[in-house]
């Protein structure tokens, strides 16, 4: 499921749907899971039904407590985000057009990026007009 189609509340449900699923793989009671990740039982109710998004430490401390990566409570596939900050950028998503674009850029200097992005800049900035 793409990050970009989903609404809101499409995404609190998805968020919901996999934490639920995590946690009954686990064997776990939804008090438990709240009590090992330091929120109320209620709260974490909430979120398993779909009606709470959590804010992101408490996002951080439900992954580490089921298990899993956040990435799939946000329903985000490797497709969608590199492994990494060090890793590369994913391009599953790019038109045929930016693929080309990112596969010539890849073989050039830095120095030659450089200038191509104050180009970019320029052509950005222009109006339609001139």
């Amino acid at each position: 499921m793409e990050l970009e189609q989903l609404q809101p509340e499409q995404l609190q449900q998805s968020l919901g749907e996999a934490a639920r699923a995590a946690r009954e793989r686990l064997g776990l009671t939804q008090a438990q899971v709240a009590r090992q990740a330091g929120i109320a039982a209620n709260v974490y109710g909430r979120i398993e039904r779909g009606g709470m998004m959590p804010a992101v430490p408490t996002l951080r401390k439900l992954a580490r407590t089921l298990g899993i990566s956040a990435d799939v409570l946000l329903a985000l596939s490797s497709a969608d985000v590199a492994a990494s900050v060090d890793a590369p950028a994913p391009e599953g998503n790019l038109s045929p057009e930016l693929l080309q674009l990112v596969s010539m850029l890849r073989g050039w200097s830095p120095a030659k990026v450089k200038r191509l992005i104050r180009v970019l800049k320029v052509l950005e900035n222009a109006t339609d007009d001139e």
